[in-house]
């Protein structure tokens, strides 16, 4: 009997429906990856506490369950309205003030201070997704005049875009700093960085990581246009991106959105870096048992673009049922991967002037050779993580079955496409060590009898170097 398990990977967002012990085991075991903690909500107390149950749970349950933490950058937002919500008609002049007063009819206050130095006469405002939309008409000290081009109801603390406005603000806010510090204090595994614009905003990122010590990696967020025009560099500099689809649609125009995200995943894998869609996946099923018949394509369409990973957010962070709704895009998940081959083998173009040419040209020859001899599995070694996400990036139909004895990348690579991995320290010789994962993946029941199977090593296996062989076998 072989175990079976999903190759695109699932990501849950903990909140008030989702972050007791009890809750995060149910999600588990329904098919959450990882788990995000987004800081635009929470205290570092309450964030604490979850952390601590997964981390409890992986223990206890054998789970190696990755954490990720989601910082919420410079977030522009109304303040508060008085009596809730007040009605902007088409057509009505509003002025926009940075002072701390409450909104009203005709004047929105907003926390970002820089506003009136950033917009321009003729730029657009975006509040709360869009819904309401304003124009510039003049700038005049501390406050922006406007015009409503859509109006609808304000509410308290909507978040506001700027579409054509370059925002002055660091994406790295003095609360993310705070939080950051927090978060490499507890380990977390993933860093998502909201509203990166360039790769500086990363390398930013990764110094302040680098100065504490730590080597946690990173998700860019894509939702800005800049990040699209520098889409590249941003790429080479991070270790992940999300495609944050909500706010990338308010800023470039939802119609934009699917082929960006086809083209961010394609330039993602080709780097063998992970990549997470994020954003209204299961929407609906905040408040149904059910998600609607698009919202189950829209996960399809996801997996066939070639994601690692889905992410939900008030699904499972607020929703009414966050089990029904890992247990729905697990189901789809799982019906794509079986029924389409459009999943596997992608074509891969390897880069000769790579200084790990040799060794990607060597997990490229296995992937291949996977495919050929339709092997059940691919088992790889890695200290660093590089050698799963180069096999990752291929998408073999093998399951891949990674070995480590550094005990910090186990819940990292959980977040990889079609990556499990295990602890294993013991390295006598090649042939010793390729004949101890082979009983462990038997005993598990990963490999069944008279399976074939590929093993990628570096050898003399003791140096513990980059990939330099191939062992074809059958499990016996």
């Amino acid at each position: 009997m072989h175990a079976n398990f999903n190759k695109t990977k699932i990501v849950a967002t903990v909140g008030p429906a989702s972050n007791t012990k009890e809750r995060l085991l149910a999600l588990a075991q329904a098919g959450v990856d990882v788990f995000r903690l987004n800081f635009s909500h929470g205290t570092h107390e309450e964030h604490f506490q979850v952390i601590q149950h997964i981390r409890a749970i992986n223990v206890e349950y054998g789970y190696s369950i990755s954490i990720l933490q989601d910082l919420q950058g410079p977030k522009i937002r109304t303040r508060e309205v008085e009596g809730g919500e007040v009605m902007l008609e088409k057509g009505q002049t509003v002025r926009i003030t940075t002072a701390n007063v409450p909104c009203s009819e005709a004047l929105i206050s907003t926390n970002y201070t820089a506003l009136p130095k950033d917009v321009s006469e003729g730029d657009r405002i975006l509040i709360d997704d869009g819904k309401i939309e304003l124009k510039v008409q003049s700038i005049d000290g501390e406050e922006v005049k406007a015009t409503v081009i859509y109006g609808g109801p304000l509410r308290s603390k909507k978040g506001i875009n700027l579409p054509n406005t370059l925002v002055s603000t660091p994406s790295l806010t003095e609360k993310d700093t705070e939080d950051l510090y927090f978060g490499l204090e507890h380990e977390v595994d993933w860093v998502a960085l909201s509203f990166v614009r360039s790769p500086t905003d990363i390398h930013l990122l990764r110094h302040i990581i680098r100065q504490r010590g730590k080597d946690t990696r990173i998700v860019a967020k894509i939702e800005k246009p800049q990040a699209i025009n520098l889409i590249d560099e941003i790429i080479e500099a991070t270790d992940a991106l999300m495609v944050a689809r909500g706010d990338l649609g308010v800023e470039v125009g939802m119609e934009e959105v699917p082929m960006i995200q086809k083209m961010i995943v394609q330039k993602s894998t080709d780097a063998a870096k992970p990549v997470i869609i994020a954003t209204q996946m299961m929407e609906s099923m905040i408040d149904s048992p059910r998600p609607t018949r698009a919202e189950t394509n829209d996960v399809a369409n996801a997996v066939l673009d070639g994601a690692d990973a889905l992410m939900l957010s008030a699904e499972t962070a607020v929703g009414k049922y966050p089990e029904l709704v890992i247990q729905s895009m697990a189901e789809t998940i799982r019906i794509v991967e079986e029924k389409s081959p459009r999943v596997y083998n992608r074509p891969y173009v390897l880069d000769t002037a790579a200084e790990t040419f040799y060794n990607d040209s060597v997990i490229a020859a296995a992937c291949v050779l996977s495919k050929d001899t339709k092997a059940q599995a691919i088992v790889g070694m890695t200290t660093s993580g590089y050698t799963a996400f180069r096999i990752a990036a291929h998408r073999p139909k093998a399951h891949i079955f990674i070995f480590t004895s550094n005990k910090k990348i186990i819940p990292v690579l959980n977040l990889v496409w079609g990556v499990r991995t295990f602890f294993y320290d013991s390295l006598v010789s090649t042939d010793a060590t390729f004949n101890d994962l082979k009983q462990f993946l038997m005993k598990e029941g990963y490999l069944a009898h008279g399976d074939v199977f590929i093993n990628t090593a570096s050898m003399p296996i003791a140096e513990k170097r980059r990939t330099n062989a191939i062992k074809l076998s059958i499990a016996r």
